[in-house]
């Protein structure tokens, strides 16, 4: 591949993230693949009968994906990680009362004393809260793993810039590779967070890691991997 010709960039996150981060890549004159690897699903939950302070939500799949139970919670102020998920918290009526950066370990640090409720997916970061903070979890919602189709495999055969959006897209798209020989060397990784790189695991052409936790900023790291690596 010559210097002039762009490696592409491949969206493996899933829906509806996918077509908003493809969206955002074409306006920056990209042609992204869109290959969504996981699928997200509800699942059964009971909401718990208990009072709390705050919601505790680090996605917006949350909002998307809690169904009735919700409907509990619904005079519950909620602490968001990043605005997207603080949009999808306000579109189904709850009302934010902070949004946090960076994920919700270091927002869980800075609460005040109290019982916080976290609604999450299957897949989600262990938190370690101070003393007086007592977390109630539940899950609403699971990823559910695609096989990467044949069109994508040739994809990543030729070489590619690949977006890592979560810890699970990271350890899946590996494990993906590695079942059906597909050479790291040739492909690079703009990922949202270190501990999403580290996932990742080694032997790939690049690993990168964002400047800031949000999705334009890894797909601004990306779009510039495909014309520097």
């Amino acid at each position: 591949m010559s210097s002039a010709e762009p490696l592409p960039l491949v969206v493996i996150r899933p829906e509806p993230g996918n077509s908003a981060t493809c969206a955002a890549a074409r306006e920056m004159g990209l042609e992204p693949v869109s290959a969504p690897l996981f699928e997200i699903e509800a699942v059964d939950w009971d909401a718990p009968d208990e009072h709390f302070d705050a919601i505790l939500a680090g996605s917006a799949n949350v909002f998307r994906h809690g169904g009735a139970g919700l409907a509990h919670f619904s005079d519950v102020p909620v602490i968001a990680v990043g605005e997207t998920t603080a949009a999808a918290a306000r579109s189904v009526g709850f009302v934010v009362s902070r949004v946090g950066e960076g994920g919700l370990q270091p927002v869980v640090m800075t609460l005040p004393p109290g019982k916080y409720i976290r609604i999450a997916g299957e897949d989600r970061v262990k938190l370690s809260p101070p003393e007086d903070v007592r977390i109630v979890t539940v899950v609403t919602y699971a990823s559910r793993k695609r096989a990467v189709p044949a069109a994508l495999q040739t994809a990543l055969n030729r070489g590619a810039v690949v977006l890592l959006h979560s810890g699970e897209a990271a350890r899946h798209f590996a494990q993906e590779c590695e079942r059906l020989g597909i050479s790291k060397k040739s492909l690079h990784l703009a990922s949202l967070a270190p501990r999403i790189a580290e996932l990742a695991g080694n032997g790939w052409g690049t690993v990168a890691v964002a400047a800031g936790r949000t999705d334009k900023e890894v797909l601004e790291l990306g779009a510039r991997m495909c014309q520097t690596v």
